[in-house]
């Protein structure tokens, strides 16, 4: 199936013109030539594409040349899918921006500024990079913009976006179904059966939990302000989650702050719940169990965008989604308890 992509770097002060027909071997001057995957909704390749690359245009002109793939469209994303199989790109290093030039797979808003120009120079100084061909590349770059059509366009369907991280998105439907199924059990049972004399021995796990979500929240926190490339381990795709819109709230309100914030809530109530007065008793456990209540409701929804809307799970994210339930769980007995006491 034919591919079609426009071969322009649709990106303000970077509009270069891509001129597949003329091979490096030709050029009068020696050219580097190198193929940019990035999202329109991606923070770090926006970065890249406002700070990185414009003094590098600048300095170089037409000596280099970049094809810029997106891959929020179905022929950019099955491009990139051909390049990750080629190369055999590890899932600790999936997702955008990446940048391959020659033998290097540069990946990430850390790795593309500080490795890129050196790799220009010296590339230059050698006579040239020559494209770093993978399937479907040179159909591509060969495809006349005139003959691009509105499939280019499209959205990639939430089939397409399950299979880009299919053992992490199996991952998120599990645990998007363990929370919904905790939620309907605790629905129905709420007035039907006793408090759990279990639960409320288990208790101590409430606060134990909530240092751990802390941690959790602040390593979230401390990759979506500082833009650096998550460590995600052999299942899920960490960094295309916390570089989609999705990772902040209203725009500007990063969901690890978030998080961080319900956390040190949660603790806060249990602390008062645990040593504060008596007669706080009733309202502390409620505020805990409300937190938690909250926080799950809002975790279900971040655990359904990841599978189905983002493409993409985040290991860390579903840590947080099991610990925010089992919080709800433990919480929900000493809530029982509190109130039949009043």
């Amino acid at each position: 199936m034919s591919l079609k992509l426009k071969k322009l770097l649709v990106i303000p002060l970077l509009l270069i013109t891509i001129f597949s027909f003329v091979q490096p071997a030709q050029a009068e001057e020696p050219v580097v030539y190198a193929v940019f995957f990035y999202s329109p909704t991606c923070p770090h390749c926006e970065e890249v594409i406002a700070t990185v690359l414009p003094p590098l245009v600048e300095k170089h002109g037409l000596q280099l040349q970049i094809f810029a793939i997106d891959t929020s469209t179905r022929p950019g994303n099955e491009l990139y899918q051909a390049a990750v199989k080629e190369f055999n790109i590890p899932d600790d290093r999936l997702g955008v921006p990446t940048m391959l030039i020659g033998e290097h797979i540069l990946v990430g808003g850390t790795e593309i500024p500080q490795q890129l120009p050196s790799i220009i120079e010296e590339g230059l100084a050698q006579g040239g990079i020559d494209w770093t061909y993978f399937p479907g590349l040179e159909e591509a770059l060969n495809a006349p913009p005139e003959e691009t059509s509105t499939e280019s366009a499209e959205e990639t369907g939430w089939q397409e976006k399950f299979q880009q991280d299919l053992a992490g998105n199996i991952l998120s439907v599990i645990v998007l179904a363990g929370m919904i199924a905790v939620l309907i059990i605790l629905g129905v049972n709420f007035e039907k059966y006793p408090v759990s004399s279990r639960s409320i021995q288990y208790q101590w796990l409430i606060p134990v939990l909530a240092v751990i979500g802390l941690g959790v929240a602040g390593y979230l926190t401390f990759i979506e302000t500082t833009q650096t490339e998550a460590v995600c381990g052999p299942v899920g795709d960490c960094n295309s989650v916390q570089q989609s819109p999705y990772s902040t709230l209203f725009g500007f309100l990063p969901i690890g702050v978030l998080g961080a914030i319900g956390y040190v809530m949660i603790l806060l109530a249990w602390v008062f719940h645990k040593y504060g007065p008596q007669n706080w008793n009733s309202q502390t456990i409620t505020a805990l169990w409300g937190f938690t209540l909250f926080g799950t409701f809002f975790s279900i929804y971040l655990t359904f965008l990841e599978p189905f809307v983002i493409g993409a799970s985040c290991i860390w994210c579903l840590s947080s989604a099991v610990i925010i339930t089992v919080q709800l769980w433990l919480s929900t007995d000493l809530a029982k308890a509190a109130w039949k006491k009043k």
